[in-house]
Parts: C-alpha cells; sequence; structure tokens
C-alpha cells in the first residue's frame, strides 16, 4: 500500500492554473532525473498534441519508430491523422508492425531514413539505443547497453525519395517530422531534400555529451535548423549522467518559421 501521507501537493504556477503534482520529496530526491524525464515527456506529448492542431499537420513521419511507443502517444493525444513509422531493425520492426496492423492510418516501414539511398550496418542495441554510428568511449561507460552493440544491416533510403509513397493521397502534405534516431538525425534531415517543404513542424533529439562516435551536438543541429526555416518551440531533457549531474540528450522541436508568420499576420 503507498503511503500518500508522506506526500503533498505541490501547486505549479496560479491556484488556477489546473496542474499539481503530488510529490513525496525524500522519493523525489533519489530518482530525481527519472521524475524529470516522466514530466517532461508528458509536457511534450501535450506540446506535441497542440502544436499538429495549429498547424493542422495532416502526416507524422516517425523516424526511429522503436516498437510504436511515440505514434501511440499520439493517438491518445487525439491525433487521428496519418502516421508513417520506420523502423530499420528487425525484431522491434515485428512488434511496431504487430502494433500499427489494426490502425489504417498508421503505416509501418522496415528501412532507415538516411542522406542516401542503399544499405548500411546498424550497430543493434537491445531496447531503444541501436544506432547508425558506434558507441564513444564515454558512452560505453555511460551505459552498460552500449557495450552490447552488435552489427545488422539494414536499408537506409532518402526521406525525398519515399514521401509521396507513405503520405498516400495526401494533398497538400503536411508533415510533422520527429527523429529519435541516436546520433543521426542530421542525416535524415539532409535526405529530406525537397521534401523539407512540406515539413511544417518537427522534433530531434539533440546531445549535449555524444554517447556515439561522429554525434553531432546540439549547437551545431539547432544551427542546421534554424538555417532551413525552423524555430525553437521547446526543448525538453531525456537523459542525465548522475555521476557528473550533466545533461546529455534533449528533444527539441520546432516550428516552421512561415506559420508563426502566418499566425501573428
Amino acid at each position: 500500500m503507498r503511503k500518500f501521507w508522506r506526500r503533498r501537493v505541490v501547486t505549479m504556477g496560479y491556484n488556477d492554473l489546473g496542474v499539481d503534482l503530488l510529490v513525496d520529496k525524500k522519493r523525489l530526491r533519489r530518482h530525481l532525473s527519472m521524475a524529470q524525464r516522466r514530466v517532461a515527456e508528458y509536457f511534450l506529448g501535450e506540446e506535441v498534441a497542440r502544436l499538429l492542431r495549429a498547424t493542422n499537420a495532416n502526416l507524422v513521419l516517425d523516424v526511429g519508430a522503436n516498437v510504436g511507443q511515440f505514434a501511440l502517444g499520439l493517438r491518445q493525444s487525439g491525433y487521428r491523422g496519418r502516421i508513417a513509422s520506420f523502423e530499420p531493425v528487425a525484431a522491434p520492426f515485428k512488434r511496431l508492425r504487430a502494433v500499427a496492423n489494426r490502425d489504417v492510418q498508421w503505416s509501418v516501414h522496415n528501412y532507415a531514413l538516411g542522406d542516401e539511398d542503399g544499405t548500411a550496418e546498424i550497430h543493434q542495441v537491445p531496447g531503444t539505443m541501436s544506432s547508425m554510428l558506434p558507441a564513444s568511449e564515454f558512452g560505453r561507460q555511460w551505459s552498460d547497453r552500449l557495450r552490447e552493440q552488435t552489427p545488422e544491416t539494414i536499408q537506409v533510403r532518402r526521406l525525398e525519395s519515399v514521401l509521396d509513397e507513405v503520405s498516400g493521397s495526401l494533398d497538400p502534405v503536411r508533415a510533422y517530422l520527429k527523429m529519435d534516431t541516436q546520433g543521426f538525425d542530421l542525416r535524415v534531415f539532409e535526405g529530406a531534400g525537397a521534401a523539407l517543404d512540406r515539413v511544417v513542424a518537427m522534433q530531434s533529439e539533440v546531445s549535449c555529451v555524444p554517447i556515439y562516435e561522429g554525434m553531432p551536438r546540439l549547437p551545431e543541429q539547432w544551427t542546421v535548423y534554424e538555417n532551413a526555416g525552423f524555430e525553437a518551440v521547446g526543448v525538453y531533457p531525456v537523459s542525465r549522467d548522475s555521476q557528473t549531474l550533466r545533461a546529455i540528450e534533449f528533444d527539441l522541436v520546432m516550428v516552421r518559421r512561415s506559420e508563426v508568420r502566418a499566425r501573428t499576420v
């Protein structure tokens, strides 16, 4: 039985905001990073749902889908439009296909997105950390799972070459591009080519401390996205290093600059 008498209601902001936390401070301080991540995940989901409505997005490109967690969250938040999920690793793709099977508006694709069409070797890791890049020395120290990488040959496609196929009969396409590829997001973005014109908002996992070799850091990614015409909506923590107290990764949510101007005119 949970000891609710140890918990305290903490009001977030003004009393009429309608947002409160039920907090056990001793346990919270022992698991602060995990608690921050769970709260951030909730508000990220709400932010994405709001952004999909505000931009009239009709297609979500779920790049790095794993077993469909992100897409399922979209459905729970009320999004009923088209979803195209991309997962190149065989084991999670099998589960993803089973989850999406009953949803006629959700297609799944067993290949990665990148900056060129072809085949490549992915460093497969149990869970959600498979990457096209090998683990860095810091990454191997930070996570035991990154010491267990095994190679798997996968297909890679450019978003520009598959967008018409995965968008079906949508006209116009107003896409939300979600990328969670463990260090490969910029390659996915570069492979969008002319298809990027049809992306109205986006989400990318950005890194402060690279856990994979050759992984770009947050300032580089942010600059590329801004130069392509996107502006930040929010930044949400994903992971930390408990020993050094450093933030490792964030989810960066952005909206196309023209969409901002359209709402202010």
